[in-house]
C-alpha cells in the first residue's frame, strides 16, 4: 500500500473539463453572502459546478428558489464577460467581465438593509 495512488474512476476526465471559482472569486462572494446573513436577509446557499458553468445560489429560506444567482460561464469571456447576476426568476439583472460590478446590485440593496 505505500506509495500507490489510485485515481477515482471518471474523475479526472470530469475535473478537466469542469468550471469552478477561484479562491479570490468565492472569498468575494462569500464575504456578501456573510455580510447578507449578519443583517438577517439570507439563511441559506448552494454551490454547483457544471462543465460549463459555476454558480453560487443564495436563499432568503432554504425552501424556496434562490433570490440571486451569481454565475461564471468562462466560454463568454470575450462576448458578453463570463460573470452574471441572475434574480429570482431567471432575468438577468447584470452582467459583466469582472466579478465586483456583477456584485453592486446585491451590495447596493445590502446598503438599504442596514440603513433601515
Amino acid at each position: 500500500m505505500s506509495g500507490i495512488v489510485t485515481p477515482f474512476p471518471g474523475g479526472s476526465v470530469r475535473a478537466a473539463g469542469q468550471v469552478g471559482f477561484e479562491r479570490i472569486e468565492l472569498m468575494r462572494i462569500l464575504d456578501l453572502y456573510g455580510r447578507m446573513v449578519a443583517a438577517g436577509h439570507w439563511k441559506d446557499y448552494a454551490i454547483d459546478f457544471e462543465r460549463d458553468v459555476a454558480t453560487f445560489s443564495a436563499f432568503r429560506r432554504a425552501a424556496e428558489r434562490p433570490e440571486y444567482r451569481i454565475e461564471k460561464r468562462p466560454a463568454l469571456r470575450h462576448r458578453q464577460g463570463m460573470w452574471a447576476l441572475l434574480g429570482e426568476h431567471g432575468v438577468v439583472l447584470k452582467r459583466g467581465i469582472e466579478l465586483g460590478p456583477v456584485l453592486a446590485p446585491v451590495e447596493r440593496k445590502l446598503l438599504r438593509l442596514i440603513e433601515d
